[in-house]
């Protein structure tokens, strides 16, 4: 039924065809395209709405007669012969039966591409530029084991878009880097590419800030760098360290070797130097949080307690606030500094009562006030539990910090008071208790045994 049906489509439009046919002149020369002589250039005008109703109709193998005819005959003919192409070869791909058939339309669909490209390349919309991005989009998704091959198509789509613009294509960029770098976690690509190839590419992203979509190319872009793995330590000094030799001032080229360095957790004096840098021409928390971070592993911890001040004295936005006060807090715990680690648990929960950290640091506090033998010190341990526990329920995003927590609220329980102590002080289980020594004085607590 459904090839009844198809055959007389086919017919009301060949007959359709032949009484409009009647009044064209196929002589004349805007349809020299179509082929040598009238006749010819009649019988491929026909076969292309044949090639287009055999498609619309799902008769993939007549179709794909029409199309031969056409590509031989008249590959300049029309737009069309390569739009109805295409939806016919990846329909074919769809229903393979096997995977040597569908190699075979793979490869079809790729060699449509290149005539199409032989034959518009120069199209003003629709030319080199266009064909090749989609042609590097379709190898992506229909050939992705060949690596070596979709580096190239993605190469040569880039290499098009900036000869038409004079700027590459960022999607394309992105979708080409980020496949180079996962061919070099797969062992398919080395360092020296991945880093050659962000050298070159990294300069398209300049100005990306203006544009929303180019601001998520370039984070996408930067992203498959850090996380690449091809972004070490030692990789990115050798890069940086020449370009700044020519350009030490560089802003954008400092921000860049820093947030890359960064990420990788560098913490080389060349980190450091370019980063401080980078701070004293334009600070900002973001960047004191590196410089924090990166002194504190040193245990600079003065270094690192200085940038976070300056951060604290331009910051306006609370959230960066709350960041910068925890780590604060986390030096101050570091250099038992507990007056200051406690001052800055006090302001981050001011600023977010909802923030674990608060709790954690506060809570290694009162149990820093447990320096003596009488009730009065180990009854700080109550209110380090409490603390504690409180921050248990608040870390769950956080589980190496989570796990430090939870074993330190299980060794708080193990330091309370014994039985025969509160006893002797006259404390019963479960009674209510106001501590009155150390930072957690005043605090009211529950009484309860070891």
């Amino acid at each position: 039924m459904k090839k009844l049906k198809f055959v007389l489509v086919t017919a009301f439009a060949a007959v359709g065809l032949s009484a409009f046919a009647q009044d064209i002149n196929y002589d004349d020369p805007k349809f020299a395209m179509w082929g040598e002589t009238g006749a010819e250039r009649k019988e491929n005008m026909l076969n292309s709405q044949f090639l287009k109703e055999a498609v619309d109709n799902r008769n993939y193998d007549l179709a794909a007669d029409y199309l031969k005819k056409l590509l031989d005959k008249c590959p300049k003919g029309s737009l069309n012969i390569y739009t109805n192409g295409i939806k016919l070869y990846k329909n074919k791909i769809n229903r393979a039966e096997t995977e040597e058939e569908k190699a075979v339309m793979i490869d079809s669909l790729m060699l449509l591409y290149d005539i199409r490209l032989a034959n518009y390349a120069d199209h003003s919309k629709y030319g080199k530029d266009y064909i090749l991005d989609r042609k590097a989009k379709e190898y992506l998704n229909y050939k992705p084991e060949d690596r070596e091959g979709i580096r190239k198509v993605f190469l040569e789509a880039i290499a098009a878009t900036e000869e038409k613009s004079g700027k590459p294509d960022l999607e394309l960029v992105t979708i080409y880097f980020a496949n180079l770098c996962e061919d070099y976690k797969n062992d398919v690509a080395d360092a020296t590419q991945v880093i050659a190839e962000y050298d070159r590419l990294s300069p398209a992203f300049e100005g990306a800030a203006d544009d929303a979509d180019a601001a998520s190319y370039k984070e996408q872009f930067e992203g498959a760098f850090g996380s690449s793995g091809a972004a070490s330590c030692e990789n990115l000094e050798s890069l940086f360290s020449k370009k700044l030799a020519d350009a030490p001032d560089d802003e954008a080229l400092l921000y860049q070797a820093v947030t890359l360095m960064s990420r990788a957790n560098c913490d080389s004096d060349f980190f450091f130097t370019i980063a401080e840098k980078y701070y004293e021409i334009k600070p900002s928390s973001e960047i004191a949080l590196f410089l924090a971070q990166g002194f504190q592993n040193r245990s600079e911890f003065d270094k690192a307690m200085k940038y976070l001040e300056e951060a604290l004295s331009v910051e306006t936005d609370p959230a960066e606030k709350e960041k910068l006060y925890v780590r604060m807090g986390m030096i101050g715990l570091n250099t038992k500094n507990y007056a200051a680690a406690m001052e800055a648990a006090k302001e981050v929960k001011n600023l977010n009562p909802e923030n674990g950290f608060a709790y954690f640091i506060q809570s290694q506090c009162y149990a820093a006030s447990a320096n003596c033998s009488e009730i009065k010190c180990q009854a700080c341990y109550w209110a380090a539990y409490d603390s504690m526990s409180q921050a248990v329920s608040l870390l769950a995003s956080e589980p190496e910090i989570l796990k430090v927590a939870e074993t330190m609220m299980n060794s708080y329980r193990q330091a309370f008071p014994t039985k025969e102590e509160c006893f002797f002080a006259e404390l019963s289980n479960g009674a209510r208790y106001t501590i009155t020594h150390g930072f957690a004085n005043g605090v009211t607590t529950t009484v309860r045994y070891r």
